[in-house]
C-alpha cells in the first residue's frame, strides 16, 4: 500500500469478530473501513451482546461530518431531538445529522444495525 492512498479490503461475514466497543452491552463488528480509508470512513455492524440488559443508551450526540444506520435485522426504537420517537425494523435507513442529540429507546433481542460514519473516529457528547 503507498501512504496517502485508500487500500482494497473485504470482511467475510462467516470470518465476523465480535468485540465490546463504544457502549458494554453491544458488540461491534468492524468491517475494515477506517483502516481502507486511512480514518476517512467507518463502518461496523452492532448487534445486543446482552439481551438481559436495558439497551436505553441516554441522551448524546456524535460530532460527525456523516452518520447513518440501516436495519440489518430486528427493529429499534429511537429518540431524535426535535423528530420525537422513530420505530425502524428490517431496511430501513436513517440519517443522523451532525451533532443531533439521540437516545436508543429499545432494540429487539436480534438486532443488527450497519453504522456508517465520517471520519471514522468521532467525539460523542452527552446532554
Amino acid at each position: 500500500m503507498k501512504t496517502g492512498k485508500e487500500k482494497f479490503t473485504v470482511k467475510h461475514a462467516q470470518k465476523a469478530e465480535w468485540k465490546k466497543g463504544l457502549r458494554e452491552d453491544f458488540e461491534y463488528s468492524d468491517l475494515g473501513i477506517r483502516e481502507a480509508t486511512q480514518g476517512k470512513f467507518s463502518a461496523h455492524v452492532i448487534r445486543i451482546a446482552d439481551p438481559s440488559i436495558d439497551h436505553h443508551t441516554g441522551k448524546h450526540a456524535h460530532m460527525t461530518d456523516f452518520q447513518m444506520i440501516y436495519v440489518l435485522q430486528g427493529a429499534a426504537r429511537f429518540w431524535f431531538d426535535g423528530e420525537g420517537e422513530v420505530n425502524v425494523s428490517k431496511g430501513d435507513c436513517f440519517y443522523q445529522p451532525d451533532g443531533i442529540m439521540h437516545d436508543a429507546l429499545w432494540m429487539s433481542d436480534d438486532c443488527e444495525l450497519l453504522e456508517i460514519t465520517s471520519p471514522g473516529d468521532f467525539e460523542t457528547v452527552r446532554d
